[in-house]
């Protein structure tokens, strides 16, 4: 294959975008959830429980990946 098909390949794939806009003005809501300190919560899911307790587990399993896992932070 040669440049140009690989680029017309492409180009087929992936239609041009255009003048792609918002359909309404985001910046109220950002605003409103700002100052309603929304953004400083934090929250856990079952899937950020799961990763938790998998890499506790593996550090009561191996302990000796804590110098390491230290050393990469």
């Amino acid at each position: 294959m040669n440049d140009e098909r690989i680029q017309k390949l492409l180009q087929s794939a992936l239609p041009p975008i255009g003048e792609a806009q918002p359909r309404r003005d985001l910046w109220p809501d950002m605003r409103r959830r700002l100052e309603s300190g929304a953004a400083h919560e934090i929250r856990f899911g079952p899937i950020d429980w799961a990763i938790a307790a998998a890499l506790a587990a593996a550090l009561l399993i191996f302990p000796n990946l804590i110098p390491e896992l230290l050393y990469h932070l």
